[in-house]
């Protein structure tokens, strides 16, 4: 779909999206459509319930005397909206255009309050986010019916500048774009070696990609990391990039990702029911290399690291067993009890390596952690575990603003305690209570103190059900929290 922005004008064909505020109030465009049409939307009004409360939508068969085939109006309840009910409402624009089947339509800004084009931007950015569809298997036999919207205008005042700004945005999306699409690809053809190579592409946007095999990280003593790929036939990778995109003097944030391409459980065999799922196990190194696409596309002001952590778990005669023992690159040991609580083991290693490496301002991790933060949390909030007052808060809000919301939850020594092993350093669980807090109070071991937030996203990289701005399927999301992130505090 080509999204353009344009000065205010009526449209020669297509559809019109006018909004309407609370009261039914109509705009500057939409007071023009009524008098053209002597009275019409006026009169779609009165015959309606429509009210113009948030998310409500009318749709009118567009009256003699235009030559549109339709227009909408859509329910804005109040005029100031926040970012994420702009970008909302740009996906209940896209989906409902695309579901009766309109090829182009046009979206007059007239409203929004003081910030017309900053709501313009967020409106196209909402509606190329729902645009999403993953359909590369789909065989002519049973092709997956594609948007018929090809494309999309945005009418506002200082249309020069709304589409500059939604430059940026549109490369975010790609980032998305990119997450969704790793996370969606099924595990025979995403194993840690092509994972590696798909993120092997960011160097035409300036990235700096290295892969690391077994062999490099056995040199480096990551029997934690490596311990997990044991019964796998697929190579374990370590894949570092790098975005240098501030000053040299300025130190390096990193972002951490958890990459278990296909979980079965190991040893410690997960039931088959649902099992299919665990294709997203490696949701947070999805989100990673999303991250670096997004923040290498719009040429970000900053320093970022991204490390991801690839392995397949698989039970083989090769595979490691509950009551092994590794010894991780921090030099710790760890007793394996449960093969399954894998996750934290891959992190182990990468997060050691990354503040051993660059020694970075900060660090947050991300993964598909445990099945306890989604009962906890349940599909609203990732869980997010801090040793820093400060980037809690930055994080939580990033989170608000985007819709991309974590939630803080404790980690104390009463955790840390509950991982001691009476013949190792640490074991990788510590029984069924607060699993999700004693996880990350396992990863906080391997921080060596620098400031640091592990995002527990298990309950978010995969969705059931469709929203305003993301598909069923593979959501993408981490992807626009973080970089909001790193706009608002680490691009100065």
């Amino acid at each position: 779909m080509k999204i353009s922005f344009a000065e205010p004008s009526l449209p020669k064909s297509g559809a019109l999206v006018l909004g309407v505020p609370g009261g039914n109030k109509l705009g500057i465009v939409a007071k023009e459509v009524d008098k053209a049409t002597d009275g019409a939307l006026t009169r779609a009004l009165k015959h309606s319930s429509f009210e113009g409360k948030a998310k409500q939508l009318l749709d009118v068969v567009a009256p003699a005397g235009l030559a549109l085939s339709r227009i909408v109006l859509v329910g804005l309840g109040k005029e100031d909206l926040s970012e994420k009910e702009q970008a909302d409402m740009g996906g209940r624009v896209f989906a409902h255009l695309a579901g009766v089947s309109e090829k182009t339509a046009s979206v007059a800004v007239d409203f929004g309050g003081k910030d017309q084009r900053g709501m313009a931007t967020q409106i196209a950015f909402g509606a190329q986010l729902r645009s999403y569809q993953f359909a590369k298997y789909r065989t002519k036999k049973r092709p997956l019916k594609k948007h018929s919207l090809s494309a999309l205008t945005i009418s506002v005042k200082g249309a020069a500048t709304a589409r500059r700004a939604f430059g940026a945005l549109s490369k975010v999306a790609d980032g998305v774009f990119f997450t969704r699409d790793l996370v969606s690809e099924p595990p025979n053809k995403l194993y840690p070696a092509t994972f590696a190579r798909e993120v092997r592409k960011l160097t035409s946007l300036g990235v700096k990609v290295e892969v690391l095999g077994e062999k490099q990280m056995a040199k480096l003593r990551m029997g934690s990391l490596l311990g997990v790929g044991l019964g796998s036939r697929r190579e374990s990778q370590l894949v570092v990039m790098q975005w240098n995109g501030g000053p040299k003097t300025r130190k390096p944030i990193a972002f951490v990702g958890k990459g278990v391409t296909f979980d079965t459980g190991g040893i410690s065999l997960k039931p088959p029911a649902g099992m299919g799922d665990m294709k997203w196990d490696m949701g947070g190194a999805g989100t990673v290399s999303g991250l670096m696409k997004a923040i290498a596309g719009r040429k970000s002001k900053a320093n970022v690291i991204g490390i991801i952590g690839l392995v397949e778990n698989m039970p083989d005669g090769n595979a490691q067993r509950p009551g092994d023992i590794v010894t991780s690159m921090s030099g710790q040991t760890i007793e394996v009890l449960n093969t399954d609580a894998e996750g934290r083991l891959v992190l182990a290693d990468a997060l050691w390596y990354c503040q051993d490496r660059f020694k970075p301002r900060f660090m947050v991790d991300l993964a598909t952690l445990t099945g306890a933060i989604i009962v906890g949390l349940g599909h609203e909030f990732a869980g997010m575990f801090s040793n820093d007052d400060t980037l809690s808060e930055r994080l939580s809000a990033a989170g608000e603003t985007t819709g991309e919301k974590v939630w803080r939850m404790p980690i104390a020594d009463a955790y840390d305690k509950m991982l001691n092993s009476d013949i190792a350093d640490m074991k990788n669980i510590g029984g069924r209570d607060a699993g999700a807090s004693v996880a990350a109070q396992f990863l906080q071991r391997f921080t060596n103190k620098v400031p640091w937030a592990h995002l527990d996203i298990a309950g978010m990289a995969w969705s059931n059900k469709t929203d305003d701005t993301v598909p069923k399927g593979g959501t993408g999301y981490g992807v626009r929290l973080l970089d909001r992130l790193i706009k608002d505090h680490y691009e100065r």
